[in-house]
């Protein structure tokens, strides 16, 4: 790094020596070509104290306007109009002056030519450097193809172009655009739609593609993915639009095509005004911050300016990570940061009465569904209690809304990790309706790259040689990116009325033995694949919606309500949550209570 910023200073004050090179050279041609030396004193001491001037106001003007500080691109369009503005202004300047206080007799011509032939040298010199620039990418840079020739496309062959470093050299585009075909781009030609992609490659040596499309969506990416894969080609791609800072495209920022992207990256569009408004300068409380979903609420809320962030959590170590990720620190020595069991009502209360939150975000859960089925009291004290503890600490400091993150599984629910949050969401609509309140649940189905997710289990088994392990060759699950799932969570909260559950659209569901195949794929290794069996109570595929639950729509394409029947508290008291038997009776009982 210390290294390129050398590189790049060095380059810059190159450039200013370059400009005061080119006005010593411009007037030295011009006093051999008009005057073949023959000057006088007096004619000979203007000349050197017009290019004294001229190059001291070249240096000044270029460091004030950021010329030699990196602020246009060497030979871009900007960087030429703003040098031919000093020129002529240094030209213009000294004109008059010569004019008015040069003694009679002086060389007129030196005022009018010298300033248009330095402007030249000056341009000569940029174009040289970027065609040698360009020509020394060849030997070293890989060469590559670029999908997508739109603004990002662009952006990209431009920070190739003037980069020395740059690690790639572009051969030519791909874009399904027809209007696009044949247009150069620095240099390098839109050469026709995916069809040509296959054939372009191997007419250029290209062996990796990179796709500069950041409002791409799974489909594409799907497609994308099986055109490159069966053609052995290396795909590098863009995050999607909301990852890019400030919509700028960064070599950095490209990463190898993975399942994420093939089973994520839906284009998401949120009403950042009606977020804005329940979120900004309020008391926010996340719970479960240190979680997956909890710690991505947290860093997305924190974007809309609360008053106060508080992050609660059992878990340190995730707390720490979570006020990392925010704040670029890791102390935990800040009030916001809550170190707190959700199961301990006392405790809970405490901290609501400290912070009084105008807003919470519920998603501190037990959620791995084995684990649940030999321990179902853990999952009952935590998802069902300490969701009921929320709830009443919510109602007693007068939260003025409240969303709780459930689940697929909670939709005919057969796990104890999906009764448990059934439960949870019918609690919520219980204290939404009795409060009048926007209190809600939103329910979605998995999403890709948490803690102990299917990703990473595979990934895991592949770095070990395998075998991987799928339950089943059938099975199939709904998936989301956490950054999609909490972006539309968000939303959510600023469209659901009183005891709405909120069902976020999760796509189709995807077969896991694709997943794992696709994993195996890139990991270029030989894995088998084994398959264990459905574990107990596990679906072989799961549902956003029970049976007997009609979908509406709101006001978001990707979000749809239904409505769970409120469950008042006491009918918890006579349940064992460590018998799996009770808990199953309170499920029956509750649905023949639903209307048919």
């Amino acid at each position: 790094m210390a290294s390129r910023t050398t590189k790049t200073g060095l380059l810059r004050v190159g450039l200013a020596l370059w400009d005061s090179l080119s006005w010593a050279l411009a007037v030295v041609a011009l006093v051999v070509m008009r005057y073949s030396f023959s000057l006088s004193r007096a004619e000979s001491q203007f000349v050197v104290q017009y290019l004294s001037a001229a190059v001291l106001l070249q240096v000044v003007i270029g460091v004030a306007s950021k010329l030699y500080r990196g602020r246009y691109r060497i030979a871009s369009f900007d960087e030429a109009a703003q040098l031919a503005a000093i020129v002529a202004a240094i030209g213009l300047v000294l004109g008059i002056l010569s004019a008015n206080f040069a003694t009679p007799g002086y060389p007129r011509v030196v005022t009018f030519t010298v300033p248009l032939a330095a402007i030249l040298l000056m341009a000569a010199g940029r174009f040289l450097f970027r065609t040698v620039t360009r020509s020394s990418h060849g030997a070293e840079a890989e060469p590559v193809l670029v999908w997508g020739a739109g603004n990002a496309g662009q952006q990209l062959a431009r920070l190739l172009e003037f980069d020395p470093d740059a690690p790639f050299e572009i051969v030519g585009f791909i874009d399904d655009d027809p209007t696009k075909r044949n247009l150069h781009l620095s240099g390098a030609k839109v050469l026709g739609d995916r069809t040509r992609l296959v054939s372009a490659a191997r007419q250029h040596g290209v062996r990796t593609v990179i796709i500069a499309i950041p409002t791409a969506d799974k489909y594409f990416m799907r497609e994308a993915s099986a055109i490159t894969d069966d053609a052995g080609l290396k795909t590098l791609v863009m995050p999607p639009t909301r990852e890019l800072v400030s919509g700028r495209v960064e070599l950095s920022s490209l990463h190898q095509l993975d399942v994420t992207d093939l089973l994520g990256r839906a284009q998401v569009k949120t009403n950042l005004s009606e977020i804005s408004d329940y979120l900004s300068g309020k008391v926010v409380l996340v719970t479960g911050a240190g979680g997956s979903i909890g710690s991505e609420i947290a860093r997305q809320v924190h974007k809309f300016g609360p008053k106060e962030l508080v992050m609660l959590d059992r878990d340190e170590s995730g707390l720490h990570g979570t006020q990392l990720s925010i704040f670029n620190q890791g102390l935990l020595d800040t009030p916001n940061m809550v170190l707190c069991d959700i199961r301990d009502e006392d405790a809970l209360d405490a901290v609501f009465a400290a912070h009084r939150p105008d807003v919470v975000f519920h998603a501190a859960a037990l959620k791995h569904l084995p684990m649940l089925e030999q321990y179902p009291l853990e999952g009952w004290k935590t998802n069902t209690l300490g969701t009921l503890n929320v709830l009443r600490a919510a109602e007693k400091y007068d939260v003025q809304r409240l969303v709780n993150i459930s689940t697929d599984k909670a939709a005919d629910a057969t796990s104890v990790l999906g009764k448990t949050k059934r439960l949870a969401e019918e609690l919520t609509a219980f204290f939404a309706q009795k409060l009048g309140r926007n209190w809600l649940s939103v329910r979605f189905g998995n999403v890709l790259g948490s803690r102990g997710s299917m990703l990473h289990t595979f990934t895991r088994q592949i770095e070990a040689g395998g075998p991987v392990t799928v339950t089943h060759p059938e099975i199939t699950r709904y998936f989301m990116t956490i950054p999609e799932a909490c972006e539309l969570t968000i939303q959510a909260g600023a469209i659901g009325k009183p005891a709405d559950v909120l069902v976020l659209d999760m796509g189709e569901p995807v077969k896991i033995l694709d997943v794992a195949r696709s994993l195996i794929a890139r990991s270029g290794r030989d894995i088998d694949i084994v398959f264990t069996g459905l574990r107990p109570n596990e679906k072989m595929h799961e549902v956003l919606f029970s049976g007997d639950e009609t979908a509406e729509p709101t006001s978001h394409e990707l979000i749809s309500r239904v409505q769970v029947p409120p469950l008042d508290p006491t009918e918890l008291d006579h349940v064992d949550g460590g018998d799996p038997d009770s808990l199953n009776q309170l499920m029956h009982q509750r649905a023949q209570s639903r209307p048919a």
